[in-house]
């Protein structure tokens, strides 16, 4: 049988599955990673085996082993008793990844933010090498270069890179995680603070929200933002929000759990000025069922709320007025519990979250009344 690949058609091969003989195939990845697989019949049932990533596993190294794989078949015996070779980091990552994503929310840029931090720092260094030839040393080479100026984005890159080498070990590629618990003393213990989200003094809200609703953005931009200082919500679930979701009479706004961080539904009592608010966005619907649509159609996006509040001077970022409105609360003498549940903050001690599983939904009605009041004066 005439051979099917050739090295030099291997190494420019666009992402698809290109076969060869003895059940070889080779698979292409998006992200242009090359993986060896073997396909076979055994005993009666087809499998699909790993061999190897491109370039660690050359062309002719994975047609011998499909040729050896293919005759054990042949004569009864089970190819999968035989040690698999280690796929490389970016290969495995493949696989995190694809286990990963049916838990992720419809719209969830996890995926984009796993592959841009681990494209960045990781596979520079880690990206060609076989999961089971990764040291500590290599982890650390990655980590300590932005360890101590980019601290969080640090520890994602090391909590991703170790569940790429957890699903290394639980395939039996390797015995340990070089990026576990001997590799934190190690790493410098001082750094940078953590940065918190810039936010307005909570005095100065009233007059921001008299810009957003003076200045020349368009409406649809303007009633967010209004929207969003006056409910405490997050940024994604203020231009995800949908009529449906909003029961006008009961003066209520469902958030369902699929657009939540927390991932559990979030009701949000609505005051008369965020009543007023949905009166004067009931002009602006584009059929789409978006309360806030954008210009263009579709969900506004999340730099035009950063972009509108920039443009107007003000110290802060769209996130930051749930910190002012926090502040607020414990200034004005709000009970924590009512805070954190208008803002819906997960309760991470058992017996407290025991406690409070109410919602307190009438006691923080009166707070956003007081707020909106404090805020708009109406």
């Amino acid at each position: 049988m005439a051979k099917r690949l050739t090295a030099a058609f291997v190494r420019s091969a666009k992402p698809g599955r290109y076969y060869d003989e003895h059940g070889l195939m080779l698979r292409v990845l998006p992200t242009g990673a090359r993986q060896w697989v073997w396909r076979g019949t055994v005993r009666g049932k087809r499998v699909d085996l790993g061999l190897g990533g491109f370039p660690y596993t050359s062309l002719a190294e994975a047609r011998e082993t499909a040729f050896e794989y293919r005759k054990l078949a042949r004569a009864g015996g089970d190819p999968r008793a035989a040690p698999a070779a280690a796929p490389t980091f970016e290969d495995a990552l493949e696989e995190v990844l694809a286990i990963q994503r049916p838990s992720w929310r419809p719209g969830s840029r996890s995926e984009a933010q796993w592959r841009a931090s681990l494209r960045m720092y990781a596979l520079p260094r880690l990206g060609e090498m076989p999961v089971d030839q990764i040291t500590t040393a290599d982890v650390l080479a990655v980590l300590v270069p932005i360890w101590s100026t980019k601290r969080e984005t640090a520890r994602r890159v090391r909590q991703r890179i170790g569940a790429v080498m957890k699903w290394a070990v639980a395939n039996g590629h390797r015995a340990d995680n070089p990026a576990g618990g001997a590799i934190a003393a190690a790493l410098p213990q001082g750094g940078v603070r953590r940065k918190h989200f810039r936010a307005l003094p909570h005095a100065e809200v009233a007059a921001a929200v008299e810009a957003v609703r003076k200045s020349s953005t368009g409406i649809s931009t303007r009633l967010a933002l209004e929207f969003l200082v006056l409910t405490a919500v997050r940024s994604g679930e203020v231009r995800g929000a949908r009529w449906d979701e909003i029961d006008v009479g009961a003066a209520t706004w469902t958030v369902p759990a699929e657009r939540t961080k927390s991932g559990r539904e979030h009701r949000v009592p609505l005051s008369g000025r965020v009543l007023a608010v949905l009166r004067s966005a009931e002009g602006i619907g584009d059929g789409s069922g978006l309360v806030f649509p954008s210009a263009t159609g579709g969900v506004i996006a999340s730099t035009t709320l950063a972009k509108a509040v920039r443009d107007l001077g003000l110290d802060c970022v769209p996130h930051g007025f749930r910190t002012s409105f926090r502040v607020w609360c414990g200034d004005t003498g709000v009970d924590r519990e009512v805070a954190e549940a208008a803002l819906a903050h997960v309760v991470r001690n058992k017996v407290e979250a025991a406690y409070a599983r109410g919602t307190l939904f009438e006691r923080r009605r009166e707070v956003m009344e007081a707020w909106a009041v404090y805020v708009t004066g109406g």
